[in-house]
């Protein structure tokens, strides 16, 4: 008996294999690193995850979404060749067929409606590579101007900010290390514990060191536990609370005089703009207590050293630039920057949102953070590109607004990669009734996305996993990414597709790559000079631990903390915001009494096209709901873990209620992972900030009711008790 269970041992030992890959987590940006494990055991297949122990960010941690990231890779839905759509149904073609298919149609087009009837959607998911090329692909393969990303609903409010104020616009100013010596920290709409849970363990440590912690959110989350003192302010009166704060700050002698004579500028308007700033009103306005705001600012002020943190929930409105340049106020006018354990941070949600900026997938931007409206940047990276300045288009517009241009049929195709618009973008039945009129759609994707369900054509990507590049993650850390793991046979990097197709158009000259490294190789030199100067990081320094940028020359070793000496302005002087008041573009009426917020949940990511495809992770978190109050539920006859429907002037979801008491009475939130009629974003606000073109997602101003049929049903079921 013995030898038998020896031979079966024996057999299966041959008949197994383990293959070790190293990763980078496909989702937020802290761009966490791991090792997957692939056993092969006879016909089986088992996963096993372990974090990287030496990753100077994430310091060896994963959340449930990295542990379970890879579950979407291997996912049967994934899309392994070119499909074609032939009378509502996908037919399987080669990628030759695909590729002649896209260079008639774009070329057809551009004939008979000039080089702006294509355009281009990007993601902030996209490898460094991929999003520079792709910002050339537009602009040289097909010299239209219409490109832009959905970065776009993601970080411009903060990066609009930071450059008017700094000259620069990098997510954190510090090395995430500095945190845990701040001794004040405000974190201004970030819900870190569940949008980037393994940056907590950084705040926490800051905690145990006698940090003052404030969160300003409307809601009681994972994150304002840890806190000290959590303003529950109303959503959309974020800067009206910044400016009470600075009022404090200054009335009460906190600023840092000598700092603000030596380094910056435009103070004194400020301080007689808030001079007649009364704070009780702000109180009333914001919905909390003039206590509150006094004693937020008098721990920040008196702390030695601080730093502040802003995210999507004070920067997705119509004055989310406004916002945020209120906030840089206040670590102007302290003096929190520059210095070990001062500075601000904008937490970056995608996870290349930073790099996928600065390399040229913005309406606006040029590789490293370059403007396409300035001649001498035009000139420098046309000479890169080795091609006529003049045949360089100009600036486009906004993701949104390209949006409208589709609707307006200036745009007649679209070239989209690595995006779901139609469940991410505000006023999401306009933007799905838009693509309907496009003559041609190709969405390159690993799904089916609800917006890929649209397209003509979809080409197959390859995964996390698969895509070999570098990424830039939120403290402004180039860093590498394994891809070991070989893709299907079918299915194409984003670099290859753009390189393919550039062929087909004529253009393989200026798009004759044969590998990553010379993509990055020229990004380098694409960027060298600029305000995002990577041209010193090269392959080999990001693969041995990753470099901060900027590092202007081989040899340098990068820069962790911004403007120790000075600022990147011109003059070298940071400059204060002097607030230009902004109505209004939507107001609580009657007939739309409550404020809509949105946001995300620990599970899922963006539009949930790939976490919805992880087992593990859809299991935990099957579809969205809605947080409201019980009082104001009892005020709206809604019971607890009912079907209600959610309405606005755009449109209307159905969607679940969640009782909860710790989200203001006056405001809902629902999480933004789903699609169809439970895509949330069918009811938000388009409109933009007049600065960085942001959507106002975060009020939006909605009824709620039961769903008429559940409502129904109740009254029949009460009507037929017998008592």
């Amino acid at each position: 008996m013995s030898d038998l269970i020896q031979y079966f041992r024996e057999k299966q030992m041959k008949q197994s294999s383990e293959q070790v890959m190293k990763g980078r987590c496909p989702y937020c940006s802290m761009q966490c690193s791991m090792e997957l494990i692939e056993e092969h055991i006879i016909e089986r297949k088992r996963f096993k995850v372990k974090p990287n122990k030496q990753d100077p960010t994430s310091e060896g941690r994963l959340c449930i979404k990295g542990l379970q990231a890879h579950q979407h890779a291997i996912n049967t839905e994934r899309v392994k060749y070119p499909l074609l759509k032939i009378d509502g149904e996908w037919v399987r073609i080669s990628w030759e067929l695909a590729l002649e298919m896209i260079a008639e149609k774009f070329s057809s087009l551009q004939q008979e409606y000039g080089h702006h009837s294509i355009g281009v959607y990007g993601g902030g998911s996209l490898t460094n590579e991929e999003a520079y090329l792709l910002g050339k692909f537009a602009r040289v393969g097909l010299q239209t101007k219409y490109i832009d990303y959905n970065g776009r609903f993601c970080m411009s409010a903060a990066a609009s900010a930071a450059n008017a104020t700094f000259g620069i616009d990098r997510g954190m100013t510090n090395g995430l290390t500095e945190i845990q010596d701040a001794k004040c920290i405000i974190l201004a709409g970030t819900n870190i514990a569940e949008c980037q849970p393994t940056i907590m363990p950084y705040f926490r440590k800051a905690k145990k060191n006698g940090a003052f912690i404030i969160a300003i959110d409307p809601r009681e989350t994972a994150t304002t536990k840890m806190t000290d003192l959590h303003i529950k302010v109303k959503p959309g009166t974020d800067a009206n609370l910044a400016m009470g704060l600075l009022k404090v700050l200054v009335d009460e002698r906190y600023c840092d005089e000598t700092f603000i004579a030596e380094r910056t500028k435009n103070f004194d308007e400020v301080k007689q703009q808030i001079s007649s700033i009364s704070l009780t009103e702000i109180a009333n306005h914001c919905g909390i207590s003039k206590e509150e705001i006094m004693e937020a600012a008098r721990q920040y002020g008196k702390a030695e050293t601080g730093m502040i943190f802003t995210a999507r929930g004070v920067e997705q409105h119509t004055n989310g630039y406004e916002t945020v340049r209120h906030f840089l106020n206040i670590v102007l006018a302290t003096g929190k920057i520059g210095r070990h354990a001062c500075g601000y941070g904008a937490i970056t949600g995608q996870g290349n949102g930073q790099g996928g900026r600065e390399h040229g997938q913005k309406a606006d931007q040029l590789p490293g953070y370059r403007s396409i409206e300035n001649d001498e940047d035009r000139k420098y990276v046309a000479s890169v590109w080795e091609v006529d300045e003049a045949d360089l288009p100009r600036k486009g517009v906004s993701a949104y607004e390209l949006i409208e241009k589709i609707d307006e049929e200036e745009v007649k195709a679209l070239f989209l990669m690595g995006s779901n618009p139609v469940v991410s973008s505000p006023n999401a039945i306009f933007v799905e009734k838009a693509l309907e009129k496009l003559n041609f759609l190709v969405v390159v994707d690993m799904f089916v996305s609800e917006t890929a369900r649209m397209a003509d054509l979809i080409l197959p990507t390859t995964s996390y996993l698969e895509d070999e590049g570098t990424m830039t993650n939120l403290e402004g850390r180039v860093v590498y990414r394994h891809a070991e793991r070989k893709a299907p046979k079918e299915v194409k990097h984003d670099w290859e597709i753009l390189c393919e197709l550039a062929k087909v158009l004529g253009k393989e000259e200026k798009f004759n790559y044969q590998n990553v490294e010379e993509i990055f190789n020229e990004l380098r030199k694409a960027s060298k000079g600029g305000i995002a100067d990577y041209y010193g990081i090269t392959y080999e320094r990001v693969k041995d631990g990753g470099v901060f940028w900027p590092c202007p020359k081989e040899g340098h070793p990068g820069t962790t903390r911004l403007f120790e000496k000075s600022f990147h302005t011109k003059d070298g002087l940071a400059e204060f915001n002097v607030n230009k008041k902004l109505k209004e573009k939507e107001k609580i009426t009657e007939e739309f009494p409550l404020i809509l917020t949105t946001g995300r949940l620990m599970e899922h990511y963006l539009t949930g096209v790939q976490t919805r495809r992880s087992q593990e992770l859809f299991e935990r978190s099957k579809q969205p709901y809605v947080e409201i109050h019980p009082e104001t539920a009892k005020d709206y006859g809604i019971e607890d873990d009912m079907l209600v429907r959610i309405e606005s002037k755009r449109g209307s979801v159905l969607v679940k209620s969640k009782f909860t008491d710790r989200i203001r009475r006056d405001t809902l939130f629902v999480p933004f992972h789903w699609g169809d009629f439970q895509c949330i974003n069918r009811v938000t606000n388009p409109a933009l900030d007049p600065v960085c073109r942001m959507p106002e997602f975060k009020v939006s101003y909605v009824n709620i009711n039961p769903n008429q049929l559940i409502k129904a049903k109740i009254e029949a079921d009460k009507q037929s008790v017998v008592i």
